[in-house]
């Protein structure tokens, strides 16, 4: 992921930086909501997370239409995030 985000960055520096802010806010809010909160309120962290998630997704396909990444790669990283949203969403409805 970081040898990606030095090739779009070399190619822009706005999208790089998009990319990387949605990164950190994946995990952020799940940490933040994990921490001494009631289910529903996780479970709303949880949806930011969701999100942010979408938000990468939109970004590699955005970095693809302008060619700062290769349709290998880009099918590589949309499977992870397919994979870690699918996992995220599932681990949401297990809560009770």
């Amino acid at each position: 992921m970081v040898i990606l985000i030095k090739a779009i960055l070399q190619r822009s520096y706005n999208l790089s930086s998009q990319i990387l802010r949605a990164v950190d806010s994946i995990a952020l809010n799940i940490s933040e909501g994990s921490v001494e909160q009631t289910i529903p309120e996780f479970k709303r962290f949880l949806n930011y997370s969701i999100r942010s998630i979408a938000e990468v997704v939109t970004c590699l396909h955005k970095a693809k239409r302008r060619n700062y990444i290769t349709q290998e790669q880009f099918d590589y990283l949309y499977a992870k995030s397919f994979e870690l949203m699918n996992r995220t969403l599932a681990f949401k409805t297990q809560l009770k």
